[in-house]
């Protein structure tokens, strides 16, 4: 495969068109390369780097062509920016310059950018060292998103899991927003196995993380596969109301599969039990959100869950930490 509208699709885009993000305070300048680019790409266009680098944090473009002299952030600061930042340090940046300095080219490489190209540009050779420098983002992007799944379910797996939680409860201290955190286990699933063979395991387990995906597909939700027969989800932004409401949805259209489980002890059907913990958020809120205490309080309602006789949803909502 060495298409980069093929290789979108492969990663699972909406868009087969590359996003690109060009970058220069001269018009006429963002005009050529526009032209070179907008019949098979999506063209966005900023005239500053202070501009370019809130264009970037919204919405992080595939590639950006970047001109290294500007008036308020050069070329140089702007790609020493993206690259400090983990949601945007992926992204490749070519800079786009009218000097042939070595120096330049040194100091331009040193801080991240991945190629030089000269103006005036010429259109075919833009095209073709862009293509390049997307095909090698494309597949960097989908060998990082294989080491993020569960092989079995295609959800993500426990450590992009642990990593997504640890940065959430962050977010969530500095923001003083809720953040929900779910764990679901499979009921019986022992005895399914035992009763109908683990390839028959394997295929209930894609089956309910298909639902989770479905049950939580707001931007930003993570479906996990934590272990096992194990699952779990982190939602930020989600009080405790909704989070209820999320799970009890979800275990209601799990058990509405109607996935036969002779061997259960909760009834005829395969069934899920859900622990739910919420930091609740707000002015009153430790500045403090440990991951490891809020899976330890997911982990108890999970219990409580089954306790209680399973297929069902427990929730607690604590501030977590010092007051």
């Amino acid at each position: 495969m060495d298409n980069p509208q093929d290789m979108l699709l492969l990663l699972g885009e909406k868009s087969a068109k590359p996003r690109l993000l060009v970058v220069d305070d001269q018009a006429v300048n963002i005009q050529v390369i526009y032209q070179a680019f907008a019949a098979d790409h999506q063209v966005f266009m900023a005239t500053s780097g202070a501009q370019a680098l809130a264009m970037c944090a919204a919405n992080p473009p595939d590639l950006l062509l970047l001109d290294v002299v500007m008036p308020d952030i050069d070329g140089l600061e702007v790609c020493r920016r993206l690259k400090a930042d983990e949601a945007t340090r992926h992204i490749p940046v070519i800079f786009v310059t009218g000097h042939s300095d070595p120096a330049e080219e040194t100091r331009g490489l040193e801080v991240g950018a991945v190629d030089f190209i000269a103006k005036p540009i010429n259109p075919q050779i833009v095209r073709a060292r862009v293509r390049t420098h997307l095909m090698l983002k494309f597949q960097a992007d989908l060998l990082r998103q294989l080491a993020q799944r569960d092989g079995l379910t295609g959800v993500y797996n426990r450590r992009h899991f642990d990593a997504c939680l640890e940065a959430e409860c962050r977010r969530a201290a500095r923001s003083r927003q809720p953040l929900s955190l779910l764990m679901i286990d499979v009921d019986d699933f022992k005895r399914y196995n035992d009763r109908y063979g683990h390839q028959a395991g394997d295929d209930v387990l894609r089956q309910v993380a298909q639902a989770l995906q479905f049950g939580f597909a707001r931007a930003g939700d993570v479906v996990a596969r934590y272990g096992g027969e194990e699952f779990a989800c982190v939602l930020p932004d989600t009080e405790a109301t909704a989070a209820l409401a999320l799970a009890e949805r979800t275990e209601q259209y799990i058990r509405a599969l109607g996935i036969a489980h002779e061997a259960s002890r909760v009834g005829p059907v395969l069934t899920v039990s859900i622990g739910v913990a919420v930091y609740a958020g707000g002015s009153g809120s430790s500045a403090e959100v440990e991951p490891s205490a809020l899976l330890a309080l997911a982990d108890q309602q999970l219990y409580e869950a089954k306790r209680q006789g399973r297929g069902r949803v427990v929730l607690a909502v604590h501030t977590l930490g010092p007051s």
